[in-house]
């Protein structure tokens, strides 16, 4: 509790930054000549990412953010706020139900994952009990890092809702960011921490993509 009031001011940096790229991104939006579909479907988007990413940040999972962490995710919040519009604004194709569909579907359920996962861990991490414990269940139970996976899954259904399919390169470059950075850096982190409990999670449960990888 004491580091989270410490790094408050970097919580509400990430807040208001947020609520920029949204303004910006509600009049990028307003100023289009978009379909309506679209111009409803983008509002609803960005209002439920920022409710759900705040909502994480200060209420269900608040913990203490560095200010490198702070800067980091406001670079990525400038993506997802402003680009996704952008790729919808400027080069968009014509109307594909199939990618719009989809697109729905990836976003809900991945905000559905990447959330759930995180609150359902929160008990077992709260409980002083489980202290030196390695929690294992949950969504967790299907991939080490299902949250990661919840991530790339909303990411990849915003992206598919522009009905740009350069948007994609967003999600995939998320992917690989994952793949090749997060991943083997947190694997570190919990093999330094867990030891064998880790060691033995990760030979019977898939690293990201559930029943896959």
């Amino acid at each position: 509790m004491e580091s989270n009031k410490k790094t408050l001011g970097s919580k509400w940096f990430t807040l208001i930054i947020q609520l920029v790229y949204l303004t910006l991104a509600v009049y990028l939006i307003v100023r289009s000549d978009l379909a309506s579909y679209l111009s409803y479907t983008l509002y609803l988007f960005l209002l439920i990412t920022f409710i759900r990413l705040n909502a994480m940040s200060f209420i269900w999972l608040p913990r203490g953010i560095s200010w490198k962490e702070a800067i980091g995710n406001s670079t990525a919040f400038a993506i997802y706020y402003i680009g996704f519009p952008l790729f919808a604004i400027y080069d968009h194709s014509s109307f594909n139900l199939s990618m719009y569909l989809i697109g729905i579907a990836l976003f809900l359920i991945g905000s559905f994952v990447n959330t759930t996962s995180e609150l359902l861990r929160k008990p077992f991490k709260d409980n002083p009990a489980n202290k030196g414990k390695l929690y294992t269940g949950g969504f967790f139970k299907y991939a080490i890092h299902i949250n990661y996976f919840g991530d790339v899954l909303w990411v990849a259904g915003f992206a598919l809702v522009t009905l740009n399919w350069w948007a994609l390169t967003i999600p995939v470059f998320l992917l690989l960011l994952f793949m090749f950075s997060y991943i083997p850096n947190a694997d570190n982190y919990l093999l330094d921490k867990y030891g064998k409990q880790f060691e033995d999670y990760q030979k019977n449960t898939k690293k990201l993509i559930p029943f896959i990888w």
